[in-house]
């Protein structure tokens, strides 16, 4: 049995993409990969992500700060894993940079902080360097720097 898929016209797509950005931001990554979902041609795609760029429906620096602060507020990752999932997103080196201006500072050592702190509770542990190991491992597997995060455990552990 034959599946049969929908095509679309250039101005279907173009409205759908408008929709899918509008919906939340998107990086170029996602919006090609679901024109190539589609069964857009290469042209098509070049011309709807022109388009939507132009319409500024497509910011891909819109996108890196809105991603960096959704997922330090939310998730409570840190530098790291932001980065490397903006890099993964093929997001380039000035947009990512720009991403890591929306976290300040301050807010970012409270946040690391709290989430040592709240972690720290949660370890039943009793042996002071496997707790240490447990604590490091969850921050680091957060996305907090390397220095930052021993700097932390050795702060709260001993």
């Amino acid at each position: 049995m034959e599946r049969h898929r929908k095509a679309y016209t250039l101005t279907e797509a173009k409205r759908k993409m408008e929709r899918y950005c509008a919906y939340q931001e998107r990086c170029h990554r996602d919006v090609t990969r679901k024109l190539v979902g589609m069964h857009m041609i290469p042209e098509a795609i070049a011309s709807i992500v022109g388009h939507l760029i132009q319409n500024d429906f497509l910011n891909e620096e819109r996108f890196s700060r809105a991603f960096a602060r959704g997922k330090f507020h939310q998730k409570k990752w840190g530098k790291t894993r932001i980065i490397r999932e903006l890099e993964l997103r093929e997001i380039s080196a000035y947009n990512i940079r720009a991403a890591l201006e929306e976290l300040g500072e301050e807010a970012y050592e409270d946040t690391l902080h709290e989430l040592a702190v709240k972690r720290l509770g949660q370890i039943k542990e009793k042996d002071p360097l496997k707790r240490k190991r447990k604590l490091a491992d969850y921050l680091l597997y957060r996305g907090w720097e390397t220095d930052k995060v021993y700097q932390k455990v050795h702060e709260l552990v001993g």
